[in-house]
């Protein structure tokens, strides 16, 4: 079975860190690219950072740079994203995304909260 399993959301104030982590079951993990997406109230998901099957490369939202961090373990089958220098917009549920051609798999989210 397919699947994505987040965890680590929480609720944090300003100011603070987290760390999420998504682990893969299911498919060859070390394949994929994967990603990290948020979907805040009312707004369209937007991609936050990606990075590579073998992590040779990241990218970022502009709004996300140099304060979160893409990571993964293709021994763990996990992937990690640390979030520094949290504010309110990042207020948002975070999805986990593997990708590759003609496949898309997706996580069930994990809430972020950030209070002012």
């Amino acid at each position: 079975q397919v699947q994505l399993v987040e965890s680590g959301g929480g609720l944090v104030h300003t100011g603070g860190s987290l760390r999420l982590a998504c682990t893969a079951s299911g498919f060859t993990f070390s394949g994929y690219t994967m990603s990290w997406y948020r979907q805040a109230s009312g707004k369209e998901r937007e991609l936050v950072a990606g990075i590579t099957s073998n992590g040779g490369s990241t990218n970022y939202a502009d709004s996300v740079k140099g304060r979160f961090t893409i990571s993964r373990d293709n021994v763990k089958n996990t992937v990690y994203l640390q979030m520094n220098s949290l504010k309110p917009d990042d207020t948002a549920v975070y999805y986990c995304n593997a990708r590759r051609v003609l496949t898309n798999v997706w996580g069930q989210g994990t809430l972020v909260t950030v209070s002012s």
